[in-house]
């Protein structure tokens, strides 16, 4: 479903745009990828709504019989530049995949009034999709710009917007995002 609207608050939910993540291989150009979260950046700032940064500092405490043995590069949770972190904007640490379980993201967001949000960032099928779904298990109305999003694998990401997605919440692009933000005073 495309995007109907933009709720009165409409916070833009940025995952795993860090340093460590974006120099992975992705299906898509990262390069590319950065661009365009950066502008939904600028444009949400722009238009006064909540802008939430989320990086990525563990392993989620599941069972896995594969013990990662992964000891992450210093600068490997800072932000990229390119999102041009500002004051008002809210950073959430996670050490799942998800971006809402013990993070107080939640609290955030209904704390700026946010009913909306969008998300984006790496990975689709893991980071992107497991935010999405608590975002919708905690009734907001979910939106997904999809060609602000990439996944390490061409699959995956296909089959999470064409297959998940459209079953959690709305799909769009940048550029009808930032027309709708534009059309709603933004």
């Amino acid at each position: 479903m495309p995007l109907s609207q933009i709720d009165p608050v409409a916070a833009l939910v940025v995952i795993d745009m860090q340093k460590g993540i974006v120099g992975l291989p992705t299906a898509h150009p990262m390069a590319e990828i950065v661009q365009r979260i950066a502008q939904l950046t600028r444009a949400f700032r722009k238009a006064g709504q909540p802008v939430v940064l989320v990086n990525v500092a563990g392993l989620a405490p599941g069972r896995n019989e594969r013990r990662f043995n992964f000891q992450p590069p210093a600068g490997w949770t800072e932000l990229i530049p390119e999102l041009d972190r500002q004051p008002s904007d809210h950073l959430v640490t996670k050490m799942q995949v998800g971006a809402f379980r013990d993070t107080g993201l939640d609290e955030i967001l209904r704390g700026a009034g946010a009913t909306q949000v969008f998300v984006v960032g790496v990975a689709t099928g893991s980071g992107v999709e497991a935010t999405a779904r608590a975002a919708y298990d905690h009734g907001y109305h979910v939106v997904l710009v999809t060609d602000a999003m990439t996944d390490m694998d061409a699959e995956t990401h296909r089959h999470s917007v064409e297959k998940t997605f459209p079953r959690i919440g709305e799909t769009t692009t940048v550029e009808e995002t930032l027309a709708k933000l534009a059309a709603a005073g933004g």
